[in-house]
């Protein structure tokens, strides 16, 4: 299938074009700005979802259309508020208007498991409004759509926004660690591959008007990752836990009570928490150090 990405730049929607691209679909990315994992097998659009005309000449032809353009951070959008309405709504509807008037197939909408939950602040109200305009195209339009709600995400490509790589990072450079948080709040981390894979997966015809979850199969405190990266580090690192009472990020679960319910997805095989974290660690020791050469195994300085 010819496949528009809008947002295929960033960190999820580069590995979803990939995992497209492996799948055999004929794969554009549209972003702001140009991917640095472009592959030589799929088309880069550098164009502004809140100009319609562009929006609507990438969308031409497409088979399936998928968003993952917009704010992402919870954080920024708190900062943002107007911008997050912008990109997140306005962006979102562009899309979907495009997507109606070239006959898409089906629309594949990134969302987020704080959808309806009391927490996620202005992130969480763009992503409903962005539900409930999808639902609406459905109603009127006839548009097919699948929405995907993703829970807390970790892996490479990743940067300072993404709390696992922050807190390798962290640890890496500063020898401790800071979280705004309690250190008992549960999460569940699904590997951006394991993310990636699945959501290729949902273009098969029964996840059509579906919402589908997509979190990790393994509930783990913030505080047990913390000492889980130390740990793998093999040293002492400190710790700094405060609680933020202008946190916006859940503690024991995103859900509560909510009329539209969600599927999650729960993949056969899937990459370990604990693998998925030395992953971090290698990629961005090899960032901090790049005089140090990786020969099986073993980081080596060339002595000249």
């Amino acid at each position: 299938m010819k496949i528009t990405v809008f947002g295929g730049s960033g960190f999820l929607g580069s590995h979803v074009c990939d995992k497209l691209s492996d799948a055999g679909h004929e794969v554009t990315n549209f972003d702001i700005r140009p991917s640095p994992w472009l592959r030589s097998d799929q088309q880069q659009i550098v164009g502004d979802i809140l100009k319609i005309d562009e929006v609507q000449s990438a969308v031409h032809g497409s088979d399936v259309v998928f968003n993952f353009a917009g704010i992402a951070d919870i954080g920024e959008a708190n900062g943002r508020p107007v911008d997050t309405v912008r990109f997140n709504i306005l962006g979102n509807t562009n899309i979907l208007e495009a997507c109606r008037v070239a006959s898409v197939e089906r629309y594949v909408f990134a969302s987020s498991v704080y959808v309806y939950s009391k927490s996620g602040g202005f992130y969480r109200c763009s992503k409903q409004a962005s539900e409930l305009y999808i639902e609406a195209y459905r109603q009127n339009y006839n548009l097919n759509y699948t929405i995907l709600r993703y829970g807390s995400l970790y892996g490479p490509r990743s940067d300072e926004r993404n709390a696992i790589y922050r807190f390798v990072n962290q640890a890496l450079t500063a020898g401790k660690i800071s979280y705004m948080g309690s250190p008992t709040a549960l999460r569940e981390y699904i590997h951006v591959e394991d993310a990636a894979i699945a959501s290729v997966e949902i273009l098969k015809p029964v996840y059509a008007n579906q919402y589908i979850i997509f979190t990790g199969n393994q509930q783990i405190q913030v505080g047990k990752v913390i000492r889980m990266i130390g740990e793998m580090l093999g040293h002492s690192i400190d710790i700094e836990l405060a609680d933020d009472p202008n946190n916006s990020h859940y503690e024991i679960t995103p859900y509560n009570f909510t009329p539209r319910m969600g599927k999650k997805y729960v993949a056969s095989l899937h990459i370990d928490l604990g693998q998925g974290i030395l992953q971090i660690i290698e990629q961005l020791h090899r960032q901090i150090h790049p005089e140090l050469h990786n020969i099986e195994g073993i980081f080596i300085s060339e002595e000249r």
